[in-house]
């Protein structure tokens, strides 16, 4: 147990099993002395939250889909009911039918483009309005995002175009809320082996070729990515705001694969 976050709340939106990227960051956040309360869509995933939040000793569970106004309210009323403030939140939050993640991106239908962009990227500013009201000077708000994000990566097609539009929005939230002291981050990582990126295509390709390339020849860990999401919401990064910060082994860098993969 550290105390980097100790004394800090904060909402934890994203977990489905304990091999999330967002539970890497809960765990994480509690070892550090964090207080939390998670969100889950459904009685099926909460029916997984649940055992994993208590394991963090947290019984502070919220039912929410972001495409619907009445439970993000509902959610928020609640923070404000029982802790009266919000030091930190971490949005976890992204879907594409699957069945459009193969194939050319031009072939995106209208309506899975539209409903991406409102899962994976709308929500991350309707759940910062409701929470700013919350925070006080000194808070943090972090998203996950992808390196498809800014580089063309085989069947990521329409998930690529709604994180750069997350990225887009982390930097003009930051500017937003930087005057009330609140800073806006993502954090980037590689291929990772969770429920997510399972559903994209080639999956255990792409996560074989970064890690055979990457200058640290690894992929991102839970433990890394909990890590990284720590400093952002902990006072160490108090001058640190509307940035992507890179959590890949260092695959961003490279122009082409390594020699030996040629």
């Amino acid at each position: 147990m550290g105390d980097l976050l100790k004394g800090k709340r904060g909402l934890v939106m994203g977990v489905a099993n304990d091999r999330s990227i967002a539970w890497g960051i809960a765990k994480a956040a509690a070892a550090e002395g964090a207080e939390l309360a998670f969100s889950y869509q459904g009685e099926a995933f909460g029916k997984r939250v649940e055992p994993l939040a208590a394991s963090v000793g947290s019984d502070f569970l919220l039912d929410v889909d972001v495409t619907d106004d009445g439970t993000l309210d509902a959610a928020f009323a609640a923070i404000s009911g029982r802790w009266g403030r919000l030091d930190f939140l971490v949005h976890a939050i992204a879907f594409s039918n699957k069945d459009e993640l193969t194939g050319r991106f031009m072939n995106t239908s209208r309506a899975n483009f539209k409903r991406s962009l409102e899962i994976s990227c709308y929500s991350l500013i309707e759940v910062a309005r409701r929470a700013h009201p919350l925070m006080a000077p000194g808070s943090s708000i972090i998203t996950l995002t992808y390196g498809g994000s800014n580089r063309v990566t085989p069947f990521y097609n329409v998930m690529g175009v709604a994180k750069a539009a997350l990225e887009s929005s982390v930097r003009y939230l930051a500017n937003d809320l930087g005057p009330d002291g609140i800073r806006v981050n993502a954090i980037s990582p590689g291929p990772m082996k969770t429920l997510a990126g399972a559903a994209i295509g080639g999956a255990r390709k792409t996560y074989r070729h970064t890690e055979a390339n990457a200058p640290l020849r690894a992929n991102a860990t839970l433990e890394a990515i909990g890590g990284t999401a720590c400093w952002l919401l902990s006072d160490w990064a108090a001058c640190t705001t509307g940035e992507v910060v890179m959590v890949d082994g260092g695959y961003h860098v490279l122009g082409m694969p390594q020699s030996e993969n040629l």
